[in-house]
């Protein structure tokens, strides 16, 4: 149980990390700037190799394209191998730097001066990623040349900005940094939960499995899609692809697999039947993977339609599907649904709508706002997974005290089982020799003086008191008799009120009785009587001054239930618990056996009591008792 709270305090203690991390994320995102930007630049597509700086610097205005910013940059016509753009600097301080918000294609080269400044190694995917290039303090107020080629796509789009490379670097960490720090969270936070599910027993681990997996995967996809990483690491840009497709295949099956692990498997084993085809497909694209990694990537555009695009696709489609049956289960009252639902709308709409749009710029627009989306649902699924957690903890504690209660009952019921063997046994050998004693010490007490006939007197007082206890001892081990009857509960109780008034009287208390008529019920009615006696002479013991017992009957549904209430001394906790067990007893000169022989009775009658007691405010006896309808 400790182990639950520890488990359920780790949730909520990474679940305040992730929330405190989306203000700090935001706030580094959106921090302001003061570089001048480029309003415009210059084009000039290529579609032969070309000679090099000077030929493009020769070359007149006439055959330059101007481009605007913030604008589409313009498709390359067909049979396209490069492009070159020329762009002008505004001074920029001691130590110039210019920063690209979006540049696509494999490769860039600068140019001031007809000098190179800037040359990216081969093979680099930037795939519309920012790109900071220093320039040299005398590069300031004059023009850039920049040369960018690519497979399939190639040139630049966005803000572009010119100031120091200082301030220049910083806005870039603030602005992608993020992304890393939201990354490195979530894989912390999937390997501290893993920690925690070796606790767990197989059953629930594999549910938690999955979400590690999600999270895991969610964690990859944000470190790997970040633009920042290309400027702290050199090169490695297949190895971020390749870090990124795994993640992503990982992502699709995994989160079905909570999810079928979270509602079950759908209506005809639906969910189940996508969570399998999705197993199948991310096999078969790592297979893809595999295959072009082995053949030097010459399979990229094929392994990018078959993997990369149709992926898409079927993201989509799963987060429809899933989306709407979230909503159907939450619909249904399930809590988990709710938060299901609510936290994977977020991610699911914000998600689709970058896809499409991403999809609609014929994949040249760079996927932003799902990270937000995603952090709420990531969030959603913690939340969920610590409810969990504190419903299992509260599960166990439950069934911990149920199980002590089994253990108290079935203590209780062995001791009461030798003790009524004992009793059956002892009681009969006792009693007739108690019986002949009595009777002697009557004889001798009629020739005796009166001094011996006061002590014969007390002889037999405790010999009859003996007696009692022995005949307390016969109905404890047998409490049902021979005689079972319907009986009217009211007029019953209206009797043992009658005999026991004078001796409530006594000890400056009262008797209240509030019954319902007609309340009936199958047993003994001596026995029953024996029970109720033993009650309230108890609470009678009880009372102090002006005390009051109130003696209450009525019925629901198939049941007749008897109170039995004082405002006398009352009971400790501890003294509750032990009520019913052999021979305790409260009282200076009690041995417990009448509240035993009661237990017996109401035990015999299909009955049930319970007592509820307060030190110093007095008690509450409840007996609950089947009714019959047959008079």
């Amino acid at each position: 149980m400790k182990l639950a709270s520890t488990k359920t305090a780790a949730v909520f203690i990474m679940l305040l990390l992730v929330i405190t991390l989306i203000p700090v994320g935001i706030a580094m995102e959106w921090d302001g700037h003061t570089e001048a930007e480029i309003p415009a630049w210059e084009l000039k597509w290529e579609t032969a190799e070309i000679d090099g700086i000077e030929a493009a610097a020769a070359w007149s205005a006439a055959e330059w394209t101007w481009v605007q910013a913030r604008n589409d940059r313009p498709s390359p016509p067909s049979g396209t191998a490069s492009a070159w753009l020329r762009l002008t600097l505004p001074p920029a301080g001691a130590t110039p730097a210019i920063l690209i918000d979006k540049v696509f294609g494999d490769s860039l080269k600068a140019y001031i001066d007809n000098q190179l400044i800037y040359d990216s190694s081969d093979d680099v995917e930037y795939s519309g990623n920012k790109v900071l290039i220093p320039l040299p303090t005398h590069g300031s107020a004059k023009t850039l040349y920049l040369w960018n080629a690519g497979s399939g796509e190639f040139g630049i789009e966005g803000d572009v900005r010119v100031g120091s490379y200082t301030k220049l670097l910083s806005f870039y960490v603030k602005q992608d940094l993020v992304d890393l720090v939201l990354g490195a969270a979530m894989i912390f936070m999937a390997g501290a939960l893993l920690i925690c599910l070796l606790f767990l027993k197989p059953e629930l681990f594999y549910s938690g499995f999955y979400l590690i997996l999600v999270i895991l995967s969610f964690g990859v996809l944000l470190i790997t899609y970040s633009p920042f990483l290309s400027l702290i690491l050199s090169g490695g840009e297949r190895l971020r692809q390749i870090c990124f497709d795994l993640a992503l295949f990982t992502l699709l099956p995994a989160f079905t697999l909570y999810f079928e692990q979270l509602f079950g498997p759908g209506k005809r084993g639906f969910t189940t039947r996508v969570r399998n085809f999705q197993l199948a497909y991310s096999l078969f694209c790592a297979a893809a993977l595999i295959l072009n990694a082995l053949l030097s990537f010459r399979l990229d555009s094929l392994y990018s339609v078959l993997t990369i695009n149709a992926t898409g696709v079927l993201m989509i489609v799963q987060f429809v599907y899933l989306l709407y049956l979230s909503l159907s289960y939450a619909r249904r009252g399930n809590s988990d649904a709710t938060l299901f639902s609510g936290g994977f709308s977020v991610f699911a709409v914000v998600s689709l709508a970058e896809l499409l749009r991403y999809f609609i710029s014929a994949e040249r627009y760079h996927l932003y706002w799902w990270k937000w989306g995603m952090m709420v649902f990531v969030i959603s699924l913690i939340v969920i997974m610590g409810k969990r957690f504190a419903e299992s903890h509260e599960k166990a504690l439950e069934y911990a005290r149920e199980l002590e209660k089994f253990n108290n009952d079935l203590q209780r019921s062995e001791k009461m089982g030798i003790i009524s063997e004992l009793a059956a046994s002892v009681a009969h050998e006792v009693r007739n020799p108690l019986q002949v004693t009595r009777g002697f010490l009557q004889i001798l007490g009629e020739r005796s003086g009166n001094k011996e006939k006061e002590y014969l007197q007390m002889a037999v007082e405790e010999l009859d008191r003996a007696s009692v206890i022995i005949t307390d001892f016969l109905t404890f081990a047998k409490p049902g008799v021979d005689a079972v009857d319907v009986f009217e509960v009211s007029g019953e109780l209206r009797h043992v009120s009658g005999i026991l008034l004078p001796l409530a009287n006594l000890q400056g208390g009262s008797i209240e009785l509030r019954l319902q008529k007609e309340l009936h019920v199958t047993g003994s009615p001596a026995k029953f009587k024996q029970a109720f006696i033993n009650l309230i002479k108890n609470s009678i013991e009880s009372l102090r001054e002006e005390g009051m017992i109130v003696v209450t009957a009525w019925r629901t549904g198939g049941s007749v239930i008897i109170s039995v209430k004082d405002n006398g001394v009352g009971m400790k906790v501890t003294e509750l618990a032990r009520l019913g067990e052999p021979y305790y007893s409260n009282k200076t000169k009690g041995t417990g056996l009448g509240l035993m022989v009661t237990f017996r009775i109401v035990e015999a009658m299909n009955g049930t009591i319970e007592f509820n007691s307060r030190k110093g405010e007095g008690t509450e006896v409840l007996i609950k008792l089947p009714a019959s309808f047959s008079n």
